[in-house]
């Protein structure tokens, strides 16, 4: 079959799952053609794999405007019977997101471009991951006449209250061949949603490369803490200065670190200063994967105090090495953490974040041993991308053999 992922902005450095996905799907034979909506805006690219596969992406919106234009006319005279039909489905997905008239019309511009240009390359199938824009313009798309689509729901934005209806998550779930939650919370919150799509949704976990992190069966006797993840309110990383103000007296050496960027970094640093702990609570701005997993390696835990998650795959990996984790009690986050592998507490609460940053450090060699090899053993048997990887082929082919 010929496949290809849609998504809104790609690569980005906070989306490398999905191009370890799409690794793990052309490692099983099945090649993917790579498609986007725009160039990541965020700043330049650091990982060397995410700068490689911008080279091998199709972009809708990038270059000649007026191609972009003559793709749209020329889809509309050559079916404009179905261009009509579709324009109802536009209307209530328009009006269902109760904003951005301009927006929408920009979404069934490229649409109309990306079907044309999928089906000049004999596109079966198309994935995209979040239900936002590139799920619209997929599903747009599919009424023109192309090809069969479905999509990766992940949370937390696309599953708020409110957040579902505003995304026409229904309308989305209903036209695809089929649904991928990444978690049983996911899976429940589209049900609600559409409940007569419910045998249409698949679990199908989000997967990292096993091999990439080695288990380290003897942690080291390190003080720092990594928390990895863009710099926003959603990740809660504004909590962490207070919370290691709390237990600096006790453990002096105790060094968190931050990997990422993003638009609290102003906030943290004046939460560091404020708390007087710059030593003890470090900014290192984004990093290459490979620093990341060093990082890891070397800390003695992962800590990520997020209020909204769908199941972060920087957990998989702090928990793959061997690590234990510190989080929150959120979402999916709890199918995966408990006190077998780590500490999780509910968002927002500092002393709580306190009272786990205590724990792991006065937690004995053997007692973080045994935690890192329960979370190896969940995350083997959960989140292998390559299982992930074989199920996501396995529905592929399955939506192209029902048509």
């Amino acid at each position: 079959m010929k496949l290809a992922y849609l998504l809104n902005a790609y690569p980005m450095t906070s989306t490398t799952f999905i191009r370890r996905e799409i690794e793990a799907i052309e490692a099983l034979g099945q090649p993917v053609h790579r498609f986007a909506l725009r160039h990541w805006d965020g700043g330049a690219l650091v990982d060397p794999d995410d700068i490689a596969d911008q080279g091998r992406t199709h972009y809708i919106l990038t270059g000649s405007k007026a191609a972009l234009a003559k793709d749209a006319l020329l889809a509309i005279l050559a079916h404009p019977l179905r261009f009509l039909a579709l324009l109802p489905l536009w209307w209530r997905v328009w009006r269902n997101a109760g904003r951005k008239f301009i927006q929408h019309v920009a979404y069934l511009i490229e649409a109309l471009a990306f079907y044309r240009r999928t089906r000049a390359l004999g596109i079966d199938h198309v994935h995209t991951h979040f239900s936002t824009n590139a799920t619209t313009v997929a599903m747009f798309a599919r009424r023109m006449g192309g090809a069969s689509y479905s999509f990766t729901v992940h949370g937390p934005d696309e599953l708020v209250p409110g957040e579902p209806a505003a995304l026409s998550i229904g309308e989305k779930a209903r036209e695809a061949a089929f649904v991928v939650a990444i978690t049983r919370y996911c899976r429940d919150r589209i049900a609600q949603e559409a409940p007569e799509c419910a045998g249409k949704i698949r679990i199908i976990p989000c997967g990292i490369d096993i091999d990439a992190f080695p288990f380290d069966p003897t942690p080291p006797e390190s003080a720092r803490v990594i928390c990895i993840g863009r710099l926003c309110a959603n990740k809660g990383q504004v909590h962490i200065p207070p919370a290691v103000a709390a237990v600096a007296e006790e453990f002096p050496g105790l060094i968190v670190e931050l990997i990422g960027g993003g638009e609290d970094e102003a906030a943290i640093r004046e939460a560091v200063a404020r708390h007087g702990v710059e030593r003890q609570v470090v900014l290192q701005g984004w990093a290459s994967n490979a620093h990341v997993r060093a990082s890891l390696e070397a800390g003695r835990a992962m800590l990520l105090p997020s209020y909204a998650e769908g199941l972060p795959v920087g957990i998989m990996e702090a928990l793959a090495i061997g690590r234990p984790v510190l989080t929150t009690r959120i979402a999916g986050i709890p199918e995966l953490v408990d006190a077998g592998c780590g500490w999780i507490f509910d968002p927002g609460d500092e002393a709580a974040i306190a009272e786990a940053l205590r724990g792991v450090m006065r937690a004995t060699k053997a007692e973080r041993a045994a935690m890192g090899m329960e979370g190896r053993r969940r995350v083997e048997e959960r989140h292998d991308r390559r299982k992930s990887a074989a199920a996501l082929v396995g529905a592929f082919k399955g939506a192209e053999a029902e048509g």
